[in-house]
């Protein structure tokens, strides 16, 4: 979410509050008729005649309608700018300067990175995706290992994709996040006749 929307949540949580207190404090002040002492034309019974007759006019309904339009209009906008947008561009790296600058795609490196570590031994798949998460570029990495494999050499190669990556990249804010899940059964081998 941006901090745009964060901010006009707040301002409007924060409108929202007082504004339900101070109704909900003169409502009952009104009722017990301290409000009365302060202001005597406030009446003691309220009337619905004048809504009644600003119900009836010409007018009213193109009024409700617009104004449900741009309510529905501003409540559709409110639901697509607090949906999650974890998604990452290009990437600016180190060295990039006035005279141009350096651009990677990380998708492409994730890609890659899962490609190398799918290739390790005990390996049997592997799959990527890149996310900002807390400020943080993060590259994660989900690996099926096989259940006969041998776990020091799976770390290994986990260790050995993660270092690279953070070289590739460059980027003090780039984390390697690896996954290892063991898949239920080993891989069977084809017969040789």
């Amino acid at each position: 979410m941006r901090r745009f929307v964060l901010g006009l949540d707040r301002v409007a949580a924060v409108l929202l509050g007082l504004i339900m207190v101070m109704v909900g404090v003169a409502a009952a002040d009104w009722y017990n008729g301290g409000i009365r002492d302060l202001w005597p034309a406030v009446p003691k019974k309220l009337s619905t005649a004048a809504a009644g007759h600003l119900l009836a006019t010409p007018w009213w309904p193109w009024a409700a309608g617009g104004a449900g339009t741009l309510a529905a209009l501003l409540g559709l906008w409110w639901l697509l700018a607090h949906l999650p947008r974890r998604g990452v561009g290009m990437l600016v790296l180190p060295g990039s300067g006035k005279p141009g600058r350096l651009l990677v795609d990380p998708a492409g490196v994730a890609s890659t990175a899962a490609e190398v570590l799918a290739e390790s031994p005990g390996i049997r798949s592997a799959r990527s995706k890149v996310i900002r998460d807390r400020g943080e570029l993060v590259i994660a990495l989900t690996a099926t290992v096989d259940p006969r494999a041998d776990l020091t050499d799976v770390i290994t190669s986990a260790d050995a994709v993660a270092t690279q990556l953070q070289s590739v990249l460059g980027r003090d804010d780039a984390r390697a996040r690896i996954h290892l899940s063991v898949a239920r059964r080993p891989r069977t081998q084809p017969r040789v006749r």
